[in-house]
């Protein structure tokens, strides 16, 4: 069974030290929802709060309608896995895995099927008889993965559970995990400060700073319209241009210091005024073109890096920005090349002049 959360005005203090102000967040029932910040924004703190691990210093967390502030963390039935695994050295996968049932009194022919049940979910059943110094990394998040699961808890909570693991494993474990949970159709609430895995796992995330959360919703709203210039300099990468934003016969014009101009209809109504602003160009948005109206450059630098090549580009006005093409054979720039770059105006995004607001519309006004 899964439950909903919602939280409303929650306020987490460490003596005069305030974490947490007033947050309020509903997760959906079955939802994958990934708390993403950098250290110290808050994330694991909510996320020990939600589990009953952290006193709760404000306002009210429920499961569905109960109300679980004062619930014992072990009444609250929920899963647990951690970022260093915490499985137990002296017992082999099996009695891992069936720990919690044995815990919670289940009788020992109910005991056998779900362990088994779960460890074939999780792709480690042909284990079953290892001892835990036997098995990989991955191998072991696996086994934590599966003793949190076979309790069947009305909510997964990950703390960074991926962290220890090499690149590789951590590609083929979120895979497994993302999949697993759509299969189980449990409420997974995920803690990252890694932004890939957020985007390749997350139904939606909630990017925090400070103990506030700056943006919620899907990856693909998140990356495309940024709430704010931590937002999009957060998720992936991104370049950051100063600009002015000018009507021109009632048209909002960008106008940047290289001299280019781009007409944009899809600033909202209420900042569509001569105003200095910053704008967001992803690397990918960007093209080298060879039209004399687009902006100068020059290359400095390319990586190659198999599908895309990656350059840095220096601008006529001593302004670098990131491009990232996708690689031709035999045709790499080489550095010194001459160039024109060109902008892909649906993906621009526009911030006031502090970053703390995105003026971009997602269709014309």
């Amino acid at each position: 069974m899964s439950v909903s959360i919602k939280i409303r005005d929650a306020i987490k203090r460490y003596g005069d030290n305030t974490i947490i102000s007033g947050l309020s967040l509903d997760i959906k029932k079955g939802e994958f929802f990934t708390l993403l910040g950098p250290s110290g924004c808050g994330k694991t703190t909510l996320l020990r709060m939600i589990a009953g691990f952290n006193t709760i210093e404000g306002g009210d967390f429920y499961f569905d309608d109960q109300r679980i502030n004062d619930l014992d963390p072990a009444k609250r039935n929920i899963g647990m896995v951690f970022q260093n695994y915490a499985i137990f050295p002296h017992m082999n996968v099996r009695k891992n895995v069936a720990f919690g049932l044995k815990y919670r009194k289940v009788s020992p022919t109910e005991i056998n099927e779900l362990t088994q049940k779960f460890m074939k979910l999780v792709h480690i059943d042909e284990y079953a008889d290892r001892s835990p110094e036997r098995l990989s990394g991955g191998q072991q998040q696996r086994v934590a993965l599966a003793r949190a699961l076979v309790i069947k808890p009305d909510v997964l909570l990950m703390d960074e559970p991926l962290s220890n693991l090499d690149a590789k494993l951590r590609v083929e474990m979120r895979t497994a995990i993302k999949n697993i949970q759509h299969s189980v159709g449990i409420t997974t609430v995920y803690v990252t400060h890694d932004q890939e895995e957020a985007m390749a796992i997350s139904d939606r995330i909630a990017v925090m700073k400070d103990g506030e959360i700056l943006h919620l919703g899907t990856p693909v709203e998140i990356y495309q319209r940024p709430a704010n210039l931590f937002v999009a300099t957060f998720i992936g990468r991104t370049n950051v241009l100063e600009a002015n934003l000018e009507m021109l016969n009632g048209i909002p014009v960008l106008k940047f210091a290289a001299g280019y101009s781009i007409e944009m209809h899809n600033v909202q109504k209420e900042y569509q005024q001569n105003q200095k602003v910053l704008v967001s160009l992803r690397p990918e948005e960007l093209r080298l073109t060879s039209s004399e109206h687009n902006i100068s450059a020059k290359i400095k630098d390319s990586v190659f890096l198999g599908l895309n090549t990656y350059y840095l580009v220096q601008m006529q006005t001593g302004e670098e920005v990131e491009i990232v093409q996708e690689s031709s054979i035999g045709n790499i720039l080489p550095p010194g090349t001459d160039i024109s770059i060109d902008a892909n105006v649906e993906k621009i995004n526009i911030f006031t002049a502090d970053g703390s607001k995105n003026i971009t519309a997602n269709k014309k006004e």
